[in-house]
């Protein structure tokens, strides 16, 4: 057997190049004692993965140069060399990397069912993006009833379910995405109560207009200009969730920070980040209580799924494009 992999070979300064990456053909090796193989069919890929390629300081180590791209996969065991917590054809999901086969004695990887959801939903709205939007808007933005609630990126993996929830949860959602067609699915099948398109209008004025009342929890995925923006329309005590500055991840120089921090000071707001790996053990719980809201028809998903592990960069690119909608999956092998 041969697995093709996406090996990482140097670290980018600002959009990654097609030289960032090596596809290479590796014989897979034999299994030893207690370890499995996993055959994976989607892997996720995600805004964080530039992240992971910095070599600073983060809540994760950097992916180290000549290593498998590091990203979420489902696929299913297909050799078990007496690991007696898993079977020949169960369905796994965890951090197997960009290559079609993964080798692991079993550690860090989660059975799902695929007869209550179909694999890509484990690695989208059942996997880190659904339980980073879940822990992001309940435990650091404590949202509650009657809450006005704005959001970032929020036709994106995690903004879309961020504000369904809140809106689930009685709130007043405004979502911020960019382009007509984005905002319309936020309102018209999402069920988001107002949208901004920031590539045709002016973040100050439409925030004046569609948040006169201010923003007691703002969800930020892009950081830059529209954070900025956010901090000014702040109420009291108003949370501030840092998830991610996707508008950021690129720059070659210095990052743009926020001016109107003082906001925080005025209106006695909090600003807080939150990575999803503090949560790990309450998965569980927050993916059943998901799983009620898809089955109610209260919580929707959209998975933009293309093919080809050869196809890696090209997808990639999609993540900061903004050519895609809902959650960004290679397909790596058929079902």
């Amino acid at each position: 057997m041969h697995n093709k992999q996406i090996i990482f070979k140097k670290r980018p300064v600002g959009v990654p190049d097609a030289d960032t990456w090596q596809l290479e053909t590796n014989p897979v090796p034999e299994l030893e004692e207690g370890e499995i193989l996993v055959e994976h069919h989607y892997i996720s890929l995600d805004p964080a993965m530039r992240g992971w390629m910095n070599d600073t300081k983060s809540y994760i180590p950097p992916v180290a140069i000549d290593d498998v791209m590091r990203a979420g996969s489902i696929g299913k065991v297909i050799k078990n060399n007496g690991n007696p917590k898993f079977e020949i054809g169960d369905v796994v999901t965890s951090w197997g990397g960009v290559q079609q086969y993964a080798i692991t004695n079993g550690d860090g990887w989660y059975k799902v069912d695929t007869r209550l959801a179909p694999m890509p939903k484990y690695i989208g709205i059942l996997g880190m993006p659904g339980m980073t939007a879940y822990f992001g808007i309940t435990e650091v933005g404590k949202i509650k009833e009657g809450d006005i609630v704005l959001v970032s990126g929020a036709a994106g993996a995690v903004g879309s379910v961020v504000g369904q929830i809140a809106k689930i949860k009685g709130c007043t959602v405004i979502g911020i995405a960019g382009g007509q067609e984005k905002c319309d699915y936020i309102i018209n099948e999402l069920g988001f109560d107002d949208a901004i398109d920031y590539k045709s209008e002016n973040i100050y004025t439409a925030l004046k207009k569609k948040c006169p009342k201010g923003v007691d929890v703002y969800f930020d995925n892009v950081g830059g200009k529209i954070l900025d923006a956010a901090l000014s329309k702040l109420r009291m005590h108003a949370r501030v969730v840092i998830c991610g500055a996707i508008s950021q991840y690129n720059q070659k120089s210095k990052i743009d920070g926020p001016s109107n921090y003082l906001s925080l000071l005025v209106t006695r707001s909090t600003m807080q980040g939150m990575v999803v790996m503090d949560y790990t053990k309450k998965f569980g719980e927050a993916a059943q209580q998901m799983g009620i809201w898809m089955q109610e028809g209260k919580l929707k998903s959209k998975e933009d799924i293309y093919e080809g592990i050869e196809n890696f960069h090209e997808t990639y690119n999609r993540l900061f494009s903004g050519e895609k909608k809902g959650k960004l999956v290679l397909k790596v092998i058929e079902e």
